[in-house]
């Protein structure tokens, strides 16, 4: 399977995007996926994470509130709504696609990454 992250791009600092991930070559409806991000100079770390069905969510605190997770299983898609945002969440999100049914926050629980969208937000 292979995952194409798009919709990054330059917003202002309160404002919104809506970032896809799109996956091909079999179907990921029966796994956890998820979003991680690394900001310039960080560690990647966990922001939000959906289980197979999309029945259950799961975010990082400091998006909780902001951000949506969302999955389409029939367009084989995930989706992350972020509003409210602000400049720290500025970096490269990568969404990926977990070895388990349940999402999870463990980087190490999933199996296959995309390629990451850049999201800058300015003051």
């Amino acid at each position: 399977v292979q995952l194409q992250a798009s919709g990054g791009g330059l917003v202002q600092t309160g404002g919104s995007l809506r970032l896809s991930c799109a996956a091909s070559g079999r179907t990921v409806s029966n796994n956890g996926m998820g979003w991680f991000r690394r900001a310039p100079g960080k560690e990647r770390e966990f922001v939000a994470t959906v289980s197979w069905n999309g029945g259950n969510a799961l975010y990082a605190e400091s998006v909780e509130g902001r951000f949506t997770i969302s999955r389409d299983r029939a367009k084989n898609t995930m989706y992350l709504q972020m509003n409210s945002l602000k400049t720290e969440d500025t970096a490269v999100y990568y969404c990926a696609a977990s070895r388990y049914a349940t999402g999870s926050s463990q980087a190490e629980h999933y199996t296959t990454w995309g390629q990451g969208t850049l999201v800058t937000v300015s003051s």
